[in-house]
């Protein structure tokens, strides 16, 4: 008994790891995308970190059909609009919005 609950112990760490590893993952990908595509440093860290915050995994994964150079932020919401997601549009609309005005970090 004592051995399939260290089992379970272990194997719960091994998922709560392997899923901060997989937001950690996904907002590094966001970040150097974002910097790839000629946004700022400061712009690019403060998006990145509101996505993975707000977004989840899955909705992460539809942001990778976006590719290409979108050196400004509005060309960046109307890339997104073409993966259909309103939730995903809505919440890079407004961390642009915040992160290039300097009310979110």
């Amino acid at each position: 008994m004592l051995r399939l609950l260290k089992r379970i112990l272990v194997l719960a760490a091994l998922c709560g790891a392997l899923w901060f590893a997989a937001d950690f993952y996904a907002a590094w990908r966001l970040h150097a995308a974002l910097r790839e595509s000629g946004l700022s440093e400061r712009v690019s860290d403060c998006m990145a970190r509101r996505l993975t915050r707000k977004l989840s995994l899955i909705e992460l994964m539809k942001l990778q059909k976006l590719e290409g150079d979108k050196p400004t932020l509005g060309a960046w919401v109307r890339a997104v609009r073409a993966v259909g997601d309103d939730r995903v549009v809505m919440v890079t609309a407004s961390s642009a919005a915040l992160c290039k005005a300097g009310l979110a970090r």
